[in-house]
């Protein structure tokens, strides 16, 4: 396989859990003596050479590699650095390859970058959310609002080129002063790219209880458009250009690896519960890291389901990931049924045609999911 291929490692450990968060994580009061950080480590390492075994040296080394979770950072950076060693032994890592690890700036320091720096890591997404200690007590977030820049910019100091901040908007009582305050601090932190999400209240959270309850209200659309708007603006004039609808980046500051999945290359997941595509499969691990280590250790890949794509499958895929970057797709991609929508939604000033890619606007950013359902709609009747 010639296009790029990236490994994703998840961490599945957490110091304690965010109200909103629906990963895959667990914290040590919900895990006790069922698994461990040595448990895990050692299972991954079995996991990565046994993936590797079953492709038979199919895939190239990869070409990015992004440790997420949970919060790697609880590992350390001796910790990181093993993880990133069992992917050169199994997979192996491309020269130039781009290699990530998300960090709870709380459990980072100025000695934890310079060994991530040294074990090969070449880029770190910190996590922000928000500027605000109100809206972090909302969201149930434990980091002192001034922490991630200063986490950022010991990053910068010890040598890393390549440095996000996650934000949300959107969370209940938040209001544009908050934001307004949230991108204040991102620029002074001299990241070079931003990821913004709009606060997606997922079922069987703490915080979806609290709405359930009426203790919390979930944030006009309206307002939320409002907000990526004001987002895009600030981000805009500091010399951030987005990529794709919830990152921004400054030159050559785009996350190769999340690119990876939005222009439909391959990887492979490894860690308990991580997902892996490779061509029309698709599959994931078991969840729980007590239950991923027994696999593991016995010598077999810990995959609980697996999907092979249709055709069609993989084409729905395509379009819905690739309409979200700024780069577009190719018009050719779509089936002669889906013209009459896409002119429709350019006379609406949502989506930009031109003789060989289709694009969203500005404003049809706001509305992408809904245009791009409707004009898979559209192709196939």
């Amino acid at each position: 396989m010639n296009s790029p291929f990236g490994v994703y490692i998840h961490v599945p450990f957490c110091a304690s859990r965010c109200g909103y968060c629906d990963f895959n994580t667990y914290t040590p009061g919900e895990l006790g003596s069922s698994a461990s950080v040595d448990s895990y480590l050692n299972a991954l390492d079995i996991e990565l050479e046994l993936a590797a075994e079953s492709l038979g040296g199919a895939l190239q080394p990869a070409d990015t590699v992004f440790v997420g979770g949970g919060t790697p950072s609880m590992l350390g950076a001796s910790g990181l650095a093993q993880v990133l060693g069992y992917v050169r032994k199994s997979f192996g890592i491309a020269p130039g390859a781009e290699v990530t690890t998300e960090s709870n700036p709380e459990s980072t320091s100025p000695e934890f970058f310079e060994g991530l720096l040294e074990a090969g890591y070449t880029r770190v997404s910190l996590g922000m959310q928000s500027a605000s200690s109100r809206v972090l007590q909302v969201l149930e977030r434990r980091h002192t609002p001034g922490r991630p820049v200063e986490a950022a910019k010991e990053a910068r100091a010890a040598g890393f080129e390549h440095v996000n901040l996650d934000m949300i908007y959107g969370t209940p009582g938040e209001t544009d002063d908050d934001v307004r305050a949230t991108l204040e601090a991102v620029l002074a932190a001299e990241v070079d790219h931003v990821s913004a999400y709009s606060l997606i209240v997922e079922d069987g959270t703490a915080m979806a209880r609290k709405v359930r309850r009426g203790e919390l209200r979930v944030t006009d659309e309206d307002v939320l458009a409002s907000r990526y708007a004001l987002i895009d603006g600030v981000l805009s004039v500091a010399g951030f250009d987005w990529y794709e609808v919830s990152n921004w980046a400054r030159p050559d500051g785009e996350c190769r690896h999340n690119l990876g999945y939005w222009r439909d290359y391959d990887w492979w997941g490894a860690g308990p519960g991580a997902h892996s595509h490779l061509g029309d499969r698709r599959f994931f691990n078991v969840k729980h890291p007590a239950r991923y280590t027994q696999h593991c250790t016995a010598g077999a890949l810990p995959i609980a389901e697996e999907e092979h794509l249709s055709p069609h499958d993989r084409h729905v895929e395509k379009v819905m990931l690739g309409l979200r970057l700024r780069e577009g797709i190719a018009r050719s991609l779509f089936g002669a049924g889906a013209e009459r929508a896409l002119r429709h939604y350019q006379d609406q000033g949502l989506l930009t045609l031109d003789d060989d890619r289709v694009y969203l606007t500005e404003s049809g950013r706001l509305l992408a999911d809904g245009i791009i359902a409707d004009v898979l709609i559209a192709e196939e009747g």
